[in-house]
């Protein structure tokens, strides 16, 4: 009887542990600011499921709105982050806030710089993943923008200038 007891605290020991490990691929971006600018940072990505968490730390920032967005391509070559093409939209929807369903894959929550330029994101996202299919992001770039995204101006959301740019590799 006392096996059957310890097998049971073993396997369900085995299966709390199995939760807290990622429950798939990963991939970091590390941001540099664009020429003229300060901003930089880093974004992880864990796909967990069939959504993929995102948290970022951005910093060197005005205080305020910024727009937010993965871009089609993994170059950050050009001073401006122009390389880096448009929006992530493999899907060919339009641009939109990330709570709309119908949007491009690369439409990101806006980042909120504090007073000292700082800024914070974690959230879950549904239309992008890594490592494999349509959606995935890795390859891509990430481009932190001067402005707030308007969510409505096609294709782009009117954020301005790029300020931070950096390409998604697989971790």
């Amino acid at each position: 009887m006392t096996h059957s007891l310890g097998m049971i605290a073993l396997a369900v020991l085995a299966a709390g542990c199995a939760s807290m490990t990622p429950s798939g691929p990963s991939a970091v971006v590390v941001l540099e600011p664009t020429k003229g600018n300060s901003a930089g940072g880093t974004v992880n990505f864990v796909q967990k499921g069939d959504k993929v968490a995102v948290s970022a730390r951005v910093s060197g920032l005005s205080p305020g709105a910024h727009g937010f967005h993965i871009h089609e391509k993994g170059d950050c070559s050009s001073g401006d982050g122009m390389s880096a093409g448009g929006h992530f939209n493999p899907h060919g929807k339009p641009h939109a806030s990330p709570g709309v369903p119908d949007r491009h894959a690369g439409d990101l929550p806006m980042l909120q710089a504090d007073g000292t330029g700082e800024a914070t994101l974690t959230v879950e996202l549904d239309v992008i993943s890594i490592g494999g299919g349509a959606a995935d992001i890795v390859g891509k770039a990430v481009i932190v923008h001067k402005d707030p995204d308007d969510f409505r101006t096609q294709p782009t959301g009117n954020s301005g200038a790029r300020v931070a740019c950096g390409v998604i590799r697989k971790s």
